[in-house]
């Protein structure tokens, strides 16, 4: 046991040896440990990747309602267009049909008269 506590303390008192456990400790400290790591930097440019392209995302939303806007202010006849595409409305003498293409299930024509066994 006195032979290889001899031998640790010969072998950390080599100066190479410091200087190379205090150089890979600094680097796990810059590296991945800290608010300030490269790991973190690495994750907040991902971040700031993601926040950018949710940015260019609603800025061209932005453009198609300013557009939308522009349009309904000038043109009266888009805002009838409009109400009736979308809310359904109509006028007083017209009838509305609203076709889908969802699927349904066929229901079998069941005789409730009938009893049933």
């Amino acid at each position: 046991m006195r032979s290889l506590l001899a031998a640790v303390v010969r072998v950390w008192s080599l100066p190479v040896v410091k200087y190379g456990v205090i150089c890979i400790i600094g680097i796990v400290l810059v590296g991945f440990v800290g608010e300030n790591s490269l790991y973190a930097h690495l994750r907040y440019k991902a971040h700031i990747a993601d926040l950018t392209s949710e940015i260019e995302a609603y800025d061209s939303r932005y453009q198609s309602d300013m557009r939308q806007i522009r349009e309904l202010n000038l043109n009266p006849k888009a805002m009838e267009r409009i109400a009736r595409e979308r809310y359904f409305m109509k006028h007083d003498d017209e009838d509305i049909f609203v076709l889908s293409d969802d699927p349904r299930e066929v229901q079998p024509i069941t005789d409730n008269d009938a009893p049933v066994e």
